[in-house]
C-alpha cells in the first residue's frame, strides 16, 4: 500500500509539472522509495527529473520534476542545512544520529521533512525542507541532555562521515555479492540475506540479483553496513584472482 501511494504521488507531481509548466518536488525519500521511481519512470511525462539531498552522495533525497530546458528557468531545491552545536562544548554529551533524530521527531516533525543527519565530534548537520529548517532553529533547544544552538548555514565543504578511503580487495570476479562479502566481511548466506531483504542499492536502485557485475563508478549501498564506490580492476594475482579497487565511506 505504501509503495503504491509513493508511486501515485510521483505520477501526480510529474503531471502537474508537465501541465502547469512549473517545478514540483517530493518530500525526502528513503533509498527504497527513491528506487521506486525507476520502476515507473518510463510511464511518466518527459519533464526531466533531478535528485538532490543537500550534498553529494546524500542517501535521503528529494526528486524535482521539471528542468531548465523545458521550463526556461531554474529553481533550487527547498532544502536547508542546519548546524546543531552545543552551547557549552565542555559539558556536551557525545551525540548520536539517533539522539538528534529523536529530538527532532519530538518536535512533531514528520520524518519525510528531514533528510540526512551527519554527526561529528563537536557538532551535527541536518538537512531539512526549508520551512522545517526554520522551525527547527526556533524550537530545538536540547538534544539528549545537551543544550544546543541551531543555525541555517551554507553546506560545508567537508561534512562528518562523508570521507572515503581507498582500499584494494581480491575477488574471483566483479560480481556484486563477492565484492560486498569481501568489503564487509560477510559470509555468503549473510550476504544473500541482504539481497533477499532488499537492502542493497546500486546507483540508488534496489538490487536483488546477486550475480550482476559491477562497473567502474558504481555506487553501492548496503543498509546497516555502509557504502562504497567501485573503481574497477587494477590487477591480477598469481593465482588468477582479480585485484579490485574501491572507495569506502568512513
Amino acid at each position: 500500500m505504501k509503495e503504491s501511494i509513493i508511486k501515485r504521488r510521483m505520477q501526480d507531481l510529474s503531471e502537474i509539472s508537465d501541465r502547469r509548466g512549473q517545478y514540483t518536488f517530493t518530500s525526502f525519500l528513503t533509498q527504497a522509495e527513491h528506487s521506486e521511481y525507476y520502476e515507473i519512470e518510463n510511464t511518466l511525462p518527459p519533464v526531466g527529473v533531478t535528485a538532490w539531498g543537500g550534498y553529494a552522495d546524500a542517501e535521503r533525497v528529494m526528486l524535482r520534476f521539471g528542468c531548465i530546458e523545458n521550463l526556461g528557468y531554474e529553481q533550487a531545491f527547498p532544502i536547508c542545512c542546519v548546524r546543531i552545536s552545543p552551547l557549552l562544548k565542555k559539558f556536551a554529551d557525545k551525540l548520536s544520529h539517533r539522539d538528534v533524530l529523536g529530538a527532532v521527531m519530538h518536535l512533531g516533525i514528520e520524518r519525510q521533512e528531514i533528510g540526512d543527519i551527519l554527526v561529528g565530534e563537536a557538532e551535527a548537520y541536518l538537512f531539512a525542507s526549508d520551512t522545517m529548517a526554520e522551525y527547527i532553529c526556533r524550537e530545538l533547544e536540547t538534544v539528549k541532555h545537551t543544550s544546543v544552538r541551531c543555525t541555517i548555514v551554507e553546506t560545508p565543504v567537508s561534512l562528518p562521515n562523508t570521507q572515503r578511503k581507498t582500499e584494494e580487495i581480491q575477488a574471483a570476479s566483479e560480481r556484486i555479492d563477492g565484492v560486498i562479502s569481501k568489503i564487509f566481511r560477510l559470509s555468503r548466506s549473510e550476504c544473500n540475506e541482504f539481497f533477499r531483504r532488499g537492502l542493497i542499492f546500486v546507483n540508488d536502485r534496489a538490487v536483488t540479483n546477486h550475480s550482476i557485475q559491477l562497473k567502474a563508478g558504481d555506487k553501492v549501498s548496503v543498509r546497516g553496513k555502509g557504502k562504497f564506490i567501485f573503481r574497477g580492476v587494477i590487477g591480477q594475482t598469481r593465482k588468477g584472482n582479480l585485484i579490485l579497487q574501491v572507495e569506502q565511506y568512513v
